[in-house]
Protein backbone atom coordinates (compact mmCIF):
# COMPACT_ATOMS: atom_id res chain seq x y z
CA UNK A 1 0.00 0.00 0.00
CA UNK A 2 2.73 2.53 0.58
CA UNK A 3 4.14 2.07 -2.84
CA UNK A 4 0.92 2.89 -3.82
CA UNK A 5 -0.17 -0.33 -5.19
CA UNK A 6 -3.26 -2.01 -3.49
CA UNK A 7 -2.91 -4.58 -0.69
CA UNK A 8 -3.64 -8.23 -2.23
CA UNK A 9 -5.91 -9.61 -0.39
CA UNK A 10 -4.85 -13.10 1.18
CA UNK A 11 -6.56 -16.12 -0.44
CA UNK A 12 -8.77 -17.63 2.46
CA UNK A 13 -8.91 -21.17 2.86
CA UNK A 14 -10.96 -23.59 1.79
CA UNK A 15 -12.75 -24.60 5.45
CA UNK A 16 -13.21 -20.52 6.14
CA UNK A 17 -15.00 -20.51 3.21
CA UNK A 18 -17.51 -23.63 3.21
CA UNK A 19 -17.68 -21.99 6.98
CA UNK A 20 -19.03 -19.59 5.45
CA UNK A 21 -21.61 -21.31 2.63
CA UNK A 22 -22.34 -23.03 5.63
CA UNK A 23 -23.61 -19.77 7.92
CA UNK A 24 -25.72 -18.27 4.83
CA UNK A 25 -27.56 -21.63 4.19
CA UNK A 26 -28.12 -21.79 7.89
CA UNK A 27 -30.21 -19.14 9.72
CA UNK A 28 -29.95 -18.92 13.47
CA UNK A 29 -33.00 -21.39 15.12
CA UNK A 30 -34.30 -21.77 18.84
CA UNK A 31 -33.46 -24.79 19.75
CA UNK A 32 -33.08 -27.03 23.54
CA UNK A 33 -30.12 -29.20 24.34
CA UNK A 34 -30.76 -32.42 26.33
CA UNK A 35 -27.47 -32.43 28.11
CA UNK A 36 -25.90 -35.46 30.70
CA UNK A 37 -22.66 -35.10 32.39
CA UNK A 38 -21.23 -36.15 35.50
CA UNK A 39 -20.51 -33.10 37.63
CA UNK A 40 -17.43 -33.71 39.64
CA UNK A 41 -14.64 -31.81 39.46
CA UNK A 42 -16.72 -28.93 37.81
CA UNK A 43 -18.13 -25.85 39.89
CA UNK A 44 -21.81 -26.38 38.65
CA UNK A 45 -23.41 -25.55 35.76
CA UNK A 46 -23.40 -21.95 35.45
CA UNK A 47 -20.36 -20.40 33.67
CA UNK A 48 -18.32 -17.51 35.42
CA UNK A 49 -17.12 -15.56 32.82
CA UNK A 50 -14.09 -13.82 33.73
CA UNK A 51 -12.77 -16.15 36.51
CA UNK A 52 -11.15 -19.35 34.76
CA UNK A 53 -9.98 -21.04 37.76
CA UNK A 54 -13.51 -21.98 38.95
CA UNK A 55 -14.27 -24.46 35.70
CA UNK A 56 -17.91 -25.11 34.57
CA UNK A 57 -19.97 -27.44 32.33
CA UNK A 58 -21.18 -24.50 30.59
CA UNK A 59 -17.18 -23.50 29.79
CA UNK A 60 -16.78 -26.47 28.12
CA UNK A 61 -20.52 -26.74 26.30
CA UNK A 62 -19.55 -23.22 25.27
CA UNK A 63 -16.38 -24.05 23.92
CA UNK A 64 -17.89 -27.16 21.79
CA UNK A 65 -20.34 -24.43 20.06
CA UNK A 66 -18.18 -22.42 18.93
CA UNK A 67 -15.65 -24.89 17.20
CA UNK A 68 -18.70 -26.99 15.98
CA UNK A 69 -19.49 -23.90 13.85
CA UNK A 70 -22.82 -23.61 15.88
CA UNK A 71 -22.29 -20.21 17.30
CA UNK A 72 -20.03 -17.36 16.15
CA UNK A 73 -16.96 -16.57 18.62
CA UNK A 74 -18.27 -13.38 20.09
CA UNK A 75 -21.14 -15.37 21.12
CA UNK A 76 -19.52 -17.42 23.10
CA UNK A 77 -17.81 -14.03 25.17
CA UNK A 78 -21.56 -13.13 25.20
CA UNK A 79 -23.85 -15.93 26.13
CA UNK A 80 -26.90 -13.48 25.72
CA UNK A 81 -26.10 -12.64 22.05
CA UNK A 82 -27.71 -16.83 21.44
CA UNK A 83 -30.51 -15.81 24.10
CA UNK A 84 -29.05 -18.97 26.01
CA UNK A 85 -30.42 -20.33 29.12
CA UNK A 86 -30.02 -23.28 31.13
CA UNK A 87 -33.32 -24.77 32.72
CA UNK A 88 -31.33 -25.28 36.38
CA UNK A 89 -28.72 -23.86 37.86
CA UNK A 90 -26.66 -27.57 39.45
CA UNK A 91 -24.20 -26.76 42.83
CA UNK A 92 -20.58 -28.04 42.41
CA UNK A 93 -19.93 -31.06 41.93
CA UNK A 94 -24.11 -32.17 41.05
CA UNK A 95 -24.80 -34.30 37.88
CA UNK A 96 -27.20 -34.40 35.18
CA UNK A 97 -28.94 -36.74 33.22
CA UNK A 98 -31.49 -34.81 31.62
CA UNK A 99 -30.74 -30.74 31.94
CA UNK A 100 -32.34 -28.59 29.28
CA UNK A 101 -30.55 -25.75 27.67
CA UNK A 102 -32.34 -23.34 24.84
CA UNK A 103 -30.29 -21.15 22.46
CA UNK A 104 -30.39 -19.85 19.16
CA UNK A 105 -28.09 -21.66 16.70
CA UNK A 106 -27.14 -22.55 12.93
CA UNK A 107 -28.87 -25.90 12.22
CA UNK A 108 -25.71 -27.35 11.10
CA UNK A 109 -25.26 -30.93 9.35
CA UNK A 110 -24.64 -33.56 11.60
CA UNK A 111 -24.76 -31.15 14.45
CA UNK A 112 -25.15 -33.45 17.21
CA UNK A 113 -22.43 -35.69 16.35
CA UNK A 114 -20.04 -32.43 15.62
CA UNK A 115 -20.88 -30.50 19.31
CA UNK A 116 -20.19 -34.25 21.28
CA UNK A 117 -17.04 -34.35 19.10
CA UNK A 118 -15.77 -31.33 20.69
CA UNK A 119 -16.90 -32.10 24.23
CA UNK A 120 -15.52 -34.59 27.03
CA UNK A 121 -16.86 -38.05 27.14
CA UNK A 122 -18.52 -37.27 30.72
CA UNK A 123 -20.74 -34.41 29.19
CA UNK A 124 -23.22 -35.02 26.19
CA UNK A 125 -25.75 -34.08 24.22
CA UNK A 126 -28.13 -36.74 23.91
CA UNK A 127 -31.10 -34.60 21.84
CA UNK A 128 -31.99 -31.65 20.50
CA UNK A 129 -35.52 -29.95 19.65
CA UNK A 130 -36.98 -26.86 17.97
CA UNK A 131 -38.93 -24.48 19.81
CA UNK A 132 -40.68 -21.68 19.23
CA UNK A 133 -38.67 -18.17 19.23
CA UNK A 134 -39.19 -16.84 22.39
CA UNK A 135 -38.95 -20.53 24.33
CA UNK A 136 -36.75 -19.60 27.72
CA UNK A 137 -36.23 -23.00 29.38
CA UNK A 138 -35.81 -21.65 32.77
CA UNK A 139 -39.15 -19.26 32.82
CA UNK A 140 -41.36 -22.12 30.71
CA UNK A 141 -40.11 -25.24 33.47
CA UNK A 142 -42.43 -26.05 35.44
CA UNK A 143 -41.10 -28.59 37.55
CA UNK A 144 -37.94 -30.67 38.00
CA UNK A 145 -37.14 -33.97 39.49
CA UNK A 146 -34.15 -34.35 40.93
CA UNK A 147 -32.49 -37.84 42.58
CA UNK A 148 -30.39 -38.25 45.23
CA UNK A 149 -28.34 -41.63 45.62
CA UNK A 150 -26.87 -42.59 48.70
CA UNK A 151 -25.64 -45.37 50.80
CA UNK A 152 -28.17 -46.98 53.07
CA UNK A 153 -25.63 -46.93 56.18
CA UNK A 154 -26.93 -43.16 56.04
CA UNK A 155 -30.09 -44.35 57.92
CA UNK A 156 -28.40 -46.92 60.41
CA UNK A 157 -29.07 -45.62 64.27
CA UNK A 158 -26.08 -43.77 65.83
CA UNK A 159 -26.24 -46.28 68.81
CA UNK A 160 -25.46 -49.11 66.35
CA UNK A 161 -21.96 -49.99 65.87
CA UNK A 162 -22.17 -50.46 61.73
CA UNK A 163 -20.17 -51.65 59.60
CA UNK A 164 -20.57 -49.98 56.01
CA UNK A 165 -19.89 -52.86 53.78
CA UNK A 166 -22.35 -55.44 55.62
CA UNK A 167 -25.11 -52.62 56.70
CA UNK A 168 -28.73 -53.53 54.78
CA UNK A 169 -31.60 -51.35 55.17
CA UNK A 170 -34.63 -53.15 56.89
CA UNK A 171 -38.35 -52.67 55.61
CA UNK A 172 -39.28 -51.01 58.68
CA UNK A 173 -36.20 -48.02 58.58
CA UNK A 174 -37.49 -47.45 55.07
CA UNK A 175 -41.47 -46.89 56.09
CA UNK A 176 -40.04 -44.39 58.66
CA UNK A 177 -37.97 -43.11 55.79
CA UNK A 178 -40.63 -42.49 53.25
CA UNK A 179 -43.09 -41.66 56.14
CA UNK A 180 -41.07 -38.77 56.66
CA UNK A 181 -39.93 -37.82 53.41
CA UNK A 182 -43.41 -37.46 52.27
CA UNK A 183 -44.36 -34.60 55.29
CA UNK A 184 -42.27 -32.44 52.46
CA UNK A 185 -45.16 -32.57 50.22
CA UNK A 186 -47.31 -29.52 49.27
CA UNK A 187 -46.73 -26.03 49.62
CA UNK A 188 -44.72 -24.93 52.87
CA UNK A 189 -41.87 -22.12 54.15
CA UNK A 190 -38.35 -23.93 52.97
CA UNK A 191 -36.55 -20.44 54.77
CA UNK A 192 -34.30 -22.69 56.79
CA UNK A 193 -33.52 -25.01 53.76
CA UNK A 194 -31.22 -22.51 51.91
CA UNK A 195 -29.08 -19.26 53.24
CA UNK A 196 -29.80 -15.63 52.62
CA UNK A 197 -33.36 -15.97 52.95
CA UNK A 198 -35.65 -14.82 55.83
CA UNK A 199 -38.92 -16.16 56.99
CA UNK A 200 -40.63 -13.77 55.57
CA UNK A 201 -39.56 -13.63 51.91
CA UNK A 202 -42.30 -14.78 49.93
CA UNK A 203 -39.83 -16.64 47.90
CA UNK A 204 -39.25 -19.19 50.39
CA UNK A 205 -42.49 -20.87 50.01
CA UNK A 206 -42.00 -23.60 47.52
CA UNK A 207 -44.29 -26.46 46.41
CA UNK A 208 -43.00 -30.31 46.50
CA UNK A 209 -45.16 -32.64 44.23
CA UNK A 210 -43.63 -36.07 45.13
CA UNK A 211 -40.67 -37.21 47.54
CA UNK A 212 -39.83 -40.66 48.33
CA UNK A 213 -37.06 -43.43 48.51
CA UNK A 214 -37.14 -46.38 46.44
CA UNK A 215 -35.83 -50.17 46.73
CA UNK A 216 -32.04 -50.51 48.20
CA UNK A 217 -29.73 -52.08 45.91
CA UNK A 218 -25.98 -53.39 45.85
CA UNK A 219 -23.25 -51.89 44.14
CA UNK A 220 -19.24 -52.95 44.46
CA UNK A 221 -20.70 -54.52 48.09
CA UNK A 222 -22.09 -51.13 49.34
CA UNK A 223 -25.82 -51.17 49.66
CA UNK A 224 -27.22 -47.86 47.92
CA UNK A 225 -30.79 -46.17 47.87
CA UNK A 226 -31.88 -43.48 45.49
CA UNK A 227 -34.50 -40.20 46.59
CA UNK A 228 -36.54 -38.67 43.87
CA UNK A 229 -37.75 -35.48 44.50
CA UNK A 230 -40.23 -33.29 41.86
CA UNK A 231 -40.93 -30.04 43.08
CA UNK A 232 -41.87 -26.55 40.93
CA UNK A 233 -38.68 -24.93 42.21
CA UNK A 234 -35.62 -25.32 44.31
CA UNK A 235 -33.41 -23.18 46.24
CA UNK A 236 -29.61 -23.41 46.46
CA UNK A 237 -28.45 -26.35 48.37
CA UNK A 238 -32.85 -26.57 49.77
CA UNK A 239 -32.89 -30.50 48.77
CA UNK A 240 -29.39 -30.96 50.33
CA UNK A 241 -30.85 -29.83 53.74
CA UNK A 242 -34.27 -31.64 52.98
CA UNK A 243 -32.58 -34.90 53.28
CA UNK A 244 -29.57 -34.40 55.78
CA UNK A 245 -32.80 -33.31 58.00
CA UNK A 246 -34.58 -36.32 57.25
CA UNK A 247 -31.09 -38.60 58.02
CA UNK A 248 -30.82 -36.75 61.52
CA UNK A 249 -34.08 -37.63 62.45
CA UNK A 250 -33.58 -41.70 61.50
CA UNK A 251 -30.53 -41.62 63.16
CA UNK A 252 -32.08 -40.37 66.25
CA UNK A 253 -30.04 -36.66 66.60
CA UNK A 254 -33.34 -34.89 66.20
CA UNK A 255 -36.79 -35.42 66.73
CA UNK A 256 -39.83 -35.59 63.75
CA UNK A 257 -41.27 -32.65 65.37
CA UNK A 258 -38.17 -30.91 64.06
CA UNK A 259 -39.79 -31.00 60.38
CA UNK A 260 -42.88 -29.29 61.00
CA UNK A 261 -40.36 -26.63 63.54
CA UNK A 262 -38.47 -25.99 60.12
CA UNK A 263 -41.51 -24.20 58.56
CA UNK A 264 -42.18 -21.79 61.46
CA UNK A 265 -40.17 -18.19 61.66
CA UNK A 266 -37.65 -19.87 64.10
CA UNK A 267 -34.33 -20.28 62.84
CA UNK A 268 -33.97 -24.32 62.88
CA UNK A 269 -29.96 -26.10 62.59
CA UNK A 270 -30.52 -27.93 59.11
CA UNK A 271 -27.49 -30.17 58.49
CA UNK A 272 -26.96 -29.87 54.50
CA UNK A 273 -25.88 -33.60 52.86
CA UNK A 274 -23.06 -34.10 51.05
CA UNK A 275 -23.41 -32.83 46.90
CA UNK A 276 -22.10 -35.88 45.16
CA UNK A 277 -25.10 -37.66 45.34
CA UNK A 278 -27.33 -34.97 43.67
CA UNK A 279 -28.34 -35.35 40.21
CA UNK A 280 -30.75 -33.53 37.70
CA UNK A 281 -33.17 -36.49 36.49
CA UNK A 282 -35.76 -34.34 34.15
CA UNK A 283 -37.16 -31.01 33.45
CA UNK A 284 -41.06 -30.52 32.76
CA UNK A 285 -42.29 -28.49 30.08
CA UNK A 286 -46.31 -29.48 30.66
CA UNK A 287 -47.95 -26.06 30.45
CA UNK A 288 -45.47 -25.78 27.26
CA UNK A 289 -46.58 -29.39 25.41
CA UNK A 290 -50.08 -28.46 25.80
CA UNK A 291 -49.88 -25.51 24.23
CA UNK A 292 -47.37 -26.19 21.33
CA UNK A 293 -46.57 -29.47 21.44
CA UNK A 294 -49.24 -30.59 19.09
CA UNK A 295 -49.60 -27.08 16.86
CA UNK A 296 -47.94 -29.26 13.52
CA UNK A 297 -44.98 -27.36 13.73
CA UNK A 298 -43.18 -28.05 17.53
CA UNK A 299 -42.54 -31.53 18.97
CA UNK A 300 -43.57 -31.81 22.78
CA UNK A 301 -40.66 -31.63 25.17
CA UNK A 302 -40.10 -35.42 26.06
CA UNK A 303 -37.61 -37.50 25.94
CA UNK A 304 -39.39 -40.76 25.04
CA UNK A 305 -36.40 -41.76 22.54
CA UNK A 306 -33.80 -40.21 24.43
CA UNK A 307 -34.41 -42.53 27.39
CA UNK A 308 -32.07 -45.31 26.69
CA UNK A 309 -29.25 -43.11 25.79
CA UNK A 310 -30.17 -41.34 29.52
CA UNK A 311 -29.89 -44.96 31.23
CA UNK A 312 -26.45 -45.67 29.48
CA UNK A 313 -24.97 -42.65 30.23
CA UNK A 314 -26.29 -42.45 34.18
CA UNK A 315 -24.90 -46.66 34.05
CA UNK A 316 -21.88 -45.29 32.68
CA UNK A 317 -20.68 -42.13 34.17
CA UNK A 318 -22.83 -41.01 36.88
CA UNK A 319 -23.18 -43.67 38.99
CA UNK A 320 -19.79 -45.28 38.93
CA UNK A 321 -18.54 -41.47 39.60
CA UNK A 322 -21.03 -41.35 42.53
CA UNK A 323 -20.00 -44.84 44.18
CA UNK A 324 -16.15 -44.49 43.24
CA UNK A 325 -16.02 -41.04 44.98
CA UNK A 326 -17.50 -42.41 48.17
CA UNK A 327 -15.36 -44.98 48.46
CA UNK A 328 -12.55 -42.69 48.09
CA UNK A 329 -13.13 -39.59 49.95
CA UNK A 330 -16.30 -40.95 52.18
CA UNK A 331 -18.11 -37.72 51.89
CA UNK A 332 -21.06 -39.64 53.11
CA UNK A 333 -19.10 -41.11 56.41
CA UNK A 334 -17.20 -37.61 56.87
CA UNK A 335 -20.51 -35.88 57.11
CA UNK A 336 -22.49 -38.29 59.58
CA UNK A 337 -19.62 -37.60 61.61
CA UNK A 338 -20.71 -34.00 61.93
CA UNK A 339 -24.78 -34.44 62.63
CA UNK A 340 -23.46 -34.98 66.64
CA UNK A 341 -22.04 -31.26 66.42
CA UNK A 342 -26.02 -29.88 65.20
CA UNK A 343 -28.18 -28.44 68.22
CA UNK A 344 -31.49 -29.55 66.94
CA UNK A 345 -33.37 -28.39 70.04
CA UNK A 346 -32.83 -25.51 70.60
CA UNK A 347 -33.90 -22.29 68.09
CA UNK A 348 -31.26 -19.83 67.53
CA UNK A 349 -34.18 -17.36 68.58
CA UNK A 350 -34.24 -19.14 71.96
CA UNK A 351 -30.57 -18.81 72.34
CA UNK A 352 -30.85 -15.35 72.06
CA UNK A 353 -33.30 -14.78 74.49
CA UNK A 354 -31.16 -16.52 76.97
CA UNK A 355 -28.08 -14.75 76.45
CA UNK A 356 -30.16 -11.40 76.99
CA UNK A 357 -31.47 -12.64 80.13
CA UNK A 358 -28.27 -13.98 81.63
CA UNK A 359 -26.83 -10.22 80.66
Amino acid sequence: EENGHPQKRLKRGADEEDAEDQNKKSPKRKIVLLMAYSGKGYHGMQRNVGSSQFKTIEDDLVSALVQSGCIPENHGEDMKKMSFQRCARTDKGVSAAGQIVSLKVRLIDDILEKINNHLPSHIRILGLKRVTGGFNSKNKCDARTYSYMLPTFAFAHKDHDVREEVYRLDRETLEKVNKLLACYKGTHNFHNFTSQKGPRDPSAKRYIMEMYCGEPFVRENVEFAVIKVKGQSFMMHQIRKMIGLVIAVVKGYAAESIIERSWGEEKVDVPKAPGLGLVLERVHFEKYNRRFGNDGLHEPLEWTEEEEKIAVFKEQYIYPTIINTEREEKSMVNWLNTLSIHDFNSSVVGTQANNKNSK
